[in-house]
């Protein structure tokens, strides 16, 4: 008797799996002004990838050269 599972089906250690697999950036910018005066700027870029992933692409950009990053 075979199983069969439905792709379109996926657990929530199935997506964490992907994303720390592939990564994912969230990169948002905000600015409230009001009457042309700026109240308000907020700047945001967020990175969630396994350190694998991470090492893979920084070393590809030139992240891992010269002084830490942190």
């Amino acid at each position: 008797m075979a199983i069969n599972k439905d792709i379109d089906a996926s657990s929530l250690a199935e997506v964490i799996d992907r994303i720390l697999d592939k990564g994912i950036v969230i990169d948002a910018f905000v600015r409230v002004s009001l009457v042309g005066i700026e109240l308000l700027a907020v700047e945001a870029r967020v990175v969630i990838a396994s350190v694998n992933t991470w090492l893979k692409y920084a070393g590809a950009v030139g992240l891992l050269k010269g002084d830490p990053v942190f």
